[in-house]
């Protein structure tokens, strides 16, 4: 999963995108201007909030092993760069049929795994399986469970067979790792073809990657790169500070930033997010079976007022799933807009006049205990208790995610166009609205992406009017580094930190 700490889809185009062949470039722009020479043999630092769980992206690795090994250790079909566009990597070339059901890939010549076993058709077959397996935890899961057959005619061929026409298809593909069939122990060992190999994972500190000389493409342009992993801000920023490290992924301490802008040996990177932080509520327990307290809610809470407390003058307020990098964005910020006056009123139309109490769990890790504190004053202001119960990224997974056990939760979904996830009635927030199925199963079928486009401009209306959830804000994807450094990532795209690009001055 990728909800940050723990992770969820995100659907996409991608069937009429443009394809270009690339490995290892293209995707990291930051700190470009700084020119000159750079050392081939140096070792980045890269300082992270976000420690994997395990090293298997299958099996609730999370956020942090998506950011150390996506496009570092292990490589997928096609890659989504920094700026959202979808490439062709392992797969050299593709078909698809005429009725839009059968994808035809050609693999890559003189791939090797790290293990030094040549890439094949059965690699394939076995790594898309084992996203859609039984005991998968894979974000894309549900997305790749359209898959019908799988053939290997040979072994540079891979032949696959949907059930129903999916216009994501080839986008979803860039989210599956290809494994060694034959791999083991791959929550604490890893098998792929990228341009980096695991060193070592320390637990609780430091995960290391050195740079893959049988290599198919071009090598990394650094020897080394070490994550280096903190339990606070303020601890990232010092290790920044000292030298500790290169580069953070992710800046969470908006106070610290002027320390950086005002010094010229840092810069400071105000990149695009799709980190939506949201107070997400089981629509299928009362009272929030009740669309009018949902708006309530949402109604009455002073999100700009949440937001410029978090994170000063960064980040965006948006009043849908949808951030403005998505096709099919719209500003929603208006619906279910801050209005005490409004929120009392529908609670009264709602047979609430007096309140309620619900409890909101919360994990345990920034900003959700600032947010969940800041909600609950709010809401009291309009009659409504909040209980906060504080939960670790595990027990949200059960609770929450897999058993549907509470009224309302915090959590940060971190893809992009992860909208359709409104359409599925079992998705762990129970949003049920039959014509938003219809519209994003549709939306799926749709012969172009325009068509596609303008069906999920219209679930993204529905859902903001319905106040499936409150989408309290986009978060900022500010990126801190060295001025010695260039070539990294700054989007932040689904957690992904390509480091292969990055040059560090001596």
């Amino acid at each position: 999963m990728n909800i940050t700490k723990s992770a969820l889809y995100g659907g996409a185009t991608a069937a009429t995108l443009a394809l270009t062949l690339t490995a290892c470039g293209g995707g990291g722009n930051g700190g470009s201007a700084s020119g000159g020479a750079y050392d081939k043999n140096a070792t980045v630092g890269v300082g992270s909030l976000y420690e994997p769980q395990n090293l298997d992206n299958t099996a609730g690795g999370g956020q942090g092993v998506t950011e150390a090994l996506a496009g570092n250790v292990y490589e997928g079909l096609f890659r989504l760069t920094d700026d959202g566009k979808v490439e062709k990597l392992l797969a050299q070339d593709y078909k698809v049929s005429g009725d839009g059901l059968t994808y035809t890939l050609t693999l890559r010549d003189g791939v090797k795994f790290h293990s030094g076993k040549k890439l094949t058709s059965q690699d394939v077959k076995y790594s898309l399986e084992k996203v859609i397996g039984k005991d998968s935890q894979s974000a894309r899961k549900s997305n790749l469970e359209v898959i019908k057959d799988i053939a290997t005619p040979d072994a540079k061929t891979v032949k696959v067979t949907l059930s129903k026409k999916s216009i994501s298809f080839v986008y979803n593909l860039s989210y599956v790792w290809i494994v060694n069939s034959e791999a083991k122990s791959l929550k604490t060992s890893e098998d792929g073809t990228g341009p980096y190999t695991l060193n070592k994972w320390t637990r609780g500190s430091a995960l290391s990657l050195d740079r893959f000389a049988g290599y198919w493409g071009r090598a990394a342009a650094n020897k080394g790169v070490v994550f280096h992993y903190y339990k606070n801000a303020t601890a990232l920023n010092n290790a920044l500070l000292t030298n500790a490290v290169d580069v953070v992924t992710s800046e969470q301490s908006p106070d610290a930033l002027d320390q950086f802008k005002n010094n010229q040996n840092y810069k400071v990177n105000d990149g695009d997010s799709t980190t939506k932080l949201l107070l997400a509520f089981n629509d299928k327990a009362k009272p929030f079976t009740d669309v009018r307290v949902r708006q309530a809610v949402s109604s009455a809470i002073d999100d700009k007022k949440l937001l410029e407390s978090v994170w000063g003058g960064y980040g965006k307020l948006i009043g849908s799933m949808v951030p403005p990098t998505d096709p099919w964005y719209e500003d929603l910020t208006k619906v279910n807009a801050y209005d005490t006056a409004r929120a009392k009123k529908l609670l009264k139309d709602a047979g609430y006049e007096n309140g309620f109490t619900f409890t909101l769990d919360t994990p345990n890790y920034d900003p959700h205990p600032t947010a969940a504190t800041f909600i609950k004053s709010q809401l009291a202001k309009v009659g409504i208790t909040v209980k906060i119960n504080t939960i670790t990224p595990d027990e949200w997974y059960t609770k929450v995610y897999k058993n549907h056990d509470f009224a309302a939760t915090l959590q940060e979904h971190v893809n992009d166009r992860d909208l359709v996830w409104y359409g599925n009635p079992d998705f762990y927030w129970g949003y049920d609205n039959k014509q938003v199925t219809r519209w994003v199963e549709q939306a799926e079928a749709a012969p172009t992406t325009a068509a596609q486009t303008e069906l999920l401009k219209k679930v993204n209306r529905k859902t903001a009017e319905d106040a499936a959830s409150d989408w309290l804000y986009l978060y900022p994807q500010i990126v801190v580094a060295n001025s010695k450094l260039s070539g990294y990532p700054v989007n932040g795209l689904n957690s992904q930190f390509y480091a292969y690009d990055i040059q560090k001055k001596g």
